[in-house]
């Protein structure tokens, strides 16, 4: 069948439009111009709704300005709510990565309110006589101020979900931490023994280091709500009303529940990237920190009888398609996976940062795109490693224990009351006969039984309590 479609026009020339189509002209030049990622800007729903919030907040301005009639801001509006509501998310089809710094999601989010608006009113779609994308839904606004003012809008909630993730897995590791806290294993620096620790103590420092970088999520959520809506093409203000910026922002605020403010140099805020920059920067210290600890899950749970083994996790899948009874570390594994792509977007960002010229950055669209990915890909992997991997994991007590006793390191707790001439001697004809450095002291009566059982309790091998601090739960 030959779809309907209706004629519009822009100043490249007269186009066919699928006539159901909520969209026109711009957006289906975009979509042809623009066939990039294989996916469009309907994949980011947080950015669809920061889209239709910030062409509200313009609507409601104008309106209280007397720009807008009142029945053409109250279409305009009520469309805005329903695509905030989640309605018409698939007519958002032009690629997130575009030449002309978001020009064709501008357009795309104009020409879906102007028909939908057009249609509350009882007219066809395309009748832009009526109600226009530009001189309507558009009125006193550009693609640089509405573009970057959305997409720091959809980041802020994006790292606020992301917080959230954080947060839960924090506690897992947290929670954990509780229940091995009694578990007493080795340290290790360089892949080395060291000096004992709790399981506990191990497990209470990815809490720790999960939620020190909640915190920063949330500094540099901070620094975007920021935003230069009302500075027009490059900070000037130009072609707006000179009381619609703060007025705008203000309805914005409203609409997002967020602190929404006004630059304060719409100029410098036009073309500056680097709260961006910031955002990505922490996102790329979250990946490496849990990369980090992915890699110590794996490397402490390897065997499981020719590794370390000290803990177990939860087999979610067969291993292997060959080896028989094989099981991997899959979720740990993709979590790395996820953080070496989050490593890469930084760079992205970066690099598109510094390409920007003059009054505008020109390439937006790849440091939303990549931002955006990097923030959903992160709370999915925070999700997964929490609920498929750290809830379950369990501890190799008496291999624990065994290895602990086993250890040369044990002689450090020696040293200060033996000294380190004699307790290098221990370990070396302890690591050589395979005996205990306990035996081996009390047998050389270096030390009595009563000094070795108090220097060598848990609690004094640990530094503390064996039990971990609560001040370490998020």
């Amino acid at each position: 069948m030959v779809q309907a479609t209706r004629i519009e026009h822009d100043l490249v020339g007269d186009k066919e439009v699928p006539a159901d189509a909520y969209y026109g002209v711009h957006t289906v030049r975009g979509v042809e111009n623009f066939a990039i990622t294989g996916s469009t800007i309907a994949r980011f729903p947080d950015l669809i709704a920061a889209l239709a919030a910030v062409k509200q907040a313009a609507a409601q301005a104008n309106r209280d300005l007397g720009l807008l009639p009142p029945d053409i801001a109250g279409a305009i509006i009520g469309a805005c709510e329903e695509i905030r509501a989640g309605r018409f998310t698939e007519q958002f089809v032009v690629d997130p990565v575009q030449g002309g710094a978001g020009t064709s999601t501008n357009m795309n989010a104009n020409e879906v309110i102007a028909n939908r608006a057009l249609e509350v009113l009882g007219h066809p779609r395309g009748r832009y006589d009526v109600i226009h994308p530009i001189d309507h839904v558009n009125l006193g606004q550009s693609t640089n101020d509405v573009y970057p003012t959305a997409v720091r809008l959809a980041l802020v909630t994006s790292v606020r979900r992301l917080g959230d993730s954080l947060g839960a897995l924090a506690t897992a590791f947290a929670e954990k931490a509780t229940e091995f806290g009694d578990v007493l294993k080795m340290g290790r620096t360089q892949l080395q023994d060291a000096v004992p620790m709790t399981l506990g103590q191990e497990f209470t420092t990815y809490a720790v280091m999960i939620e020190e970088d909640r915190q920063r999520l949330t500094e540099a959520a901070a620094l975007l709500l920021e935003c230069n809506l009302g500075g027009t093409a490059i900070g000037t203000g130009i072609n707006g009303h000179p009381g619609y910026a703060e007025l705008a922002c203000a309805y914005l605020a409203e609409l997002s529940g967020e602190p929404v403010r006004p630059a304060g140099d719409f100029i410098e805020a036009t073309q500056d990237c680097g709260a961006f920059v910031q955002l990505s920067g922490v996102l790329k210290r979250v990946a490496v920190k849990l990369s980090k600890t992915c890699n110590d899950l794996r490397l402490t749970s390897s065997g499981p009888t020719t590794g370390l083994g000290e803990i177990n996790l939860p087999p979610v899948q067969a291993g292997s398609s060959i080896m028989p009874g094989k099981v991997n570390p899959v979720i740990p594994e993709v979590v790395n996976q996820v953080a070496f792509e989050v490593i890469g977007n930084d760079l992205t960002v970066t690099m598109a940062a510094e390409a920007g010229q003059l009054q505008l950055n020109a390439f937006e669209p790849v440091i939303a795109y990549s931002l955006l990915r990097s923030l959903a890909h992160l709370r999915a992997a925070c999700d997964t490693l929490a609920t498929r991997c750290v809830l379950g994991i369990t501890a190799n007590r008496q291999h624990l224990h065994d290895s602990v006793h086993r250890s040369i390191g044990l002689v450090t707790a020696l040293a200060p009351h033996i000294g380190y001439t004699a307790s290098t001697a221990l370990a070396r004809q302890a690591l050589a006969t395979g005996r205990t450095v306990r035996d081996l002291t009390a047998e050389a009566g270096l030390l009595s039984a009563g000094q070795l059982d108090m220097l060598l309790r848990p609690e004094t091998l640990t530094g503390h309590s064996a039990r971990p601090s609560t001040a370490a739960t998020p």
